[in-house]
């Protein structure tokens, strides 16, 4: 037996208390969820299962919690962890992107149907206060966009519902589109969502690629395509919205590599159309500085930002002004429960949502970012992601359901799990998958 140096067997070990770490972590925002909620310490949590967004099944009398579904998740866990690291190297780029797109699209398919067709998929975005509640009622696009903003704010007659009016007009018409279509129903709509999620799995590794590491891009693509933020990816639309996003960076940085403007622009532009899908996104700004502070090439810019600022004019053009509706939410937000949900818990506690979201693997990798230089592509894109989210919690502007919130930030910072070394990466997966495994059947999801 041929023994590690004492350097690394330290540094392996130094993962796993990292690892270790972060459940512990989850653990104990659980345990302070549950005694501020069963005490009643003056706070309303109102997640039932605080910090996570759902309730404890066994609770609801709904054990066993176990379907066909579950066996595919672990046949699928179990053969990503066997042979993902070894495919990840040996095909070919194009092949290893699309084996990533159907492992992620099979693994949110097999998270979500645990919980059957209807209740894991169709009635997803059927349910109350969700988008599809609103879409037979639009028959006029343009009055639409133009008196939007004037039905943001609630307790008045024609207030829209929750989601509909917690996001800019597009997250509501994407849905009106899909059912002018023929794509109408929960049905439709989950499964639109879920295919443009699992994009995350092409977009996040063609983006390292494209920034000059392409070997830590092919050991990203088993890591994202199995985070356990697929729990969450199936089915909400903010799996559309990380999809969507995703794109748009990778669409930036293969630009932003090969000089090419038009690829910047496009870039540009899809993430200007991401900021129509939730204001949230635009902290997707620092990823996006990450790829012109890796390439050097700053005059990216000068073809990024006025894509981007067309289609903030384009949507003013149309009747909607982004800064009014933004306004507009956060009074909206503070007439809710947002305004019971303590800051003081939260702006921890959301951290906790975010470490399940992207496994224990993505926690013991940031110990080994760089978080000062600006050489290593993963480091700069990780680094970019984790101050989107830390603004995002410091704001108050996200007090729970984070861990389907941030699903565009979660999916960039999984990126810090190819910092660890290649011999341990296949126990790593398996602690993703199993974490995985564990939440969706433990605890009852809202999405």
């Amino acid at each position: 037996m041929v023994l590690a140096p004492p350097a690394q067997k330290k540094t392996v070990r130094g993962d796993l208390v990292a690892g270790g770490a972060a459940i512990g972590f989850v653990l104990v925002t659980t345990a302070v969820g549950f005694l501020t909620g069963a005490r009643n310490y003056g706070a309303d949590l109102h997640p039932r299962a605080a910090p996570r967004f759902g309730e404890y099944p066994v609770l609801a009398d709904l054990y066993p919690r176990v379907a066909p579904a579950s066996l595919a998740a672990v046949v699928i866990a179990v053969a990503t962890v066997v042979w993902g690291p070894v495919l990840a190297e040996r095909l070919r780029w194009g092949a290893l992107l699309g084996a990533g797109y159907a492992l992620a699209v099979a693994w949110i398919f097999a998270l979500a149907l645990v919980d059957g067709w209807h209740r894991g998929v169709a009635h997803k975005l059927a349910a109350g206060g969700e988008y599809l509640g609103v879409v037979d009622e639009i028959t006029d696009i343009p009055a639409f966009l133009s008196g939007f903003a004037s039905r943001i704010v609630d307790f008045q007659p024609d207030s829209w519902p929750t989601h509909v009016s917690g996001h800019p007009p597009v997250a509501t018409l994407v849905f009106v589109w899909l059912d002018r279509v023929g794509l109408s129903g929960g049905g439709a709509a989950g499964v639109v969502c879920v295919l443009a999620g699992a994009a995350v799995a092409v977009a996040v590794p063609v983006t390292v690629a494209a920034l000059g590491r392409t070997d830590l891009a092919r050991a990203a693509v088993p890591f994202v395509a199995l985070m356990p933020g697929a729990i969450w990816l199936g089915v909400s639309a903010d799996a559309m919205f990380a999809g969507v996003t995703a794109c748009g960076i990778a669409l930036f940085a293969l630009g932003a590599g090969r000089g090419g403007r038009a690829l910047c622009a496009a870039g540009g532009i899809v993430l200007g159309f991401g900021i129509f899908l939730s204001y949230g996104l635009l902290l997707m700004g620092p990823i996006a500085l990450a790829v012109v502070l890796v390439t050097k090439n700053w005059r990216a810019l000068l073809y990024a930002v006025p894509g981007a600022l067309a289609v903030v004019a384009v949507f003013a053009f149309a009747g909607f002004w982004w800064l009014d509706g933004y306004q507009l939410v956060v009074e909206r937000y503070y007439q809710g429960i947002a305004s019971d949900r303590p800051y003081w818990y939260w702006v921890w506690a959301n951290l906790a949502c975010l470490t399940l979201a992207v496994g224990p693997a993505a926690v013991a990798g940031l110990r080994r970012t760089d978080f000062l230089g600006f050489r290593e592509p993963v480091d700069v894109l990780v680094r970019g992601a984790a101050l989107a989210v830390l603004t995002a919690t410091v704001s108050g502007l996200s007090k729970a359901e984070v861990e389907r919130i941030w699903l565009p930030f979660a999916v960039w910072l999984v990126l810090a799990a190819v910092r660890l070394p290649p011999e341990t990466r296949r126990w790593w997966l398996a602690a993703q998958a199993g974490v995985a495994l564990v939440v969706n059947h433990v605890l009852l999801t809202t999405w």
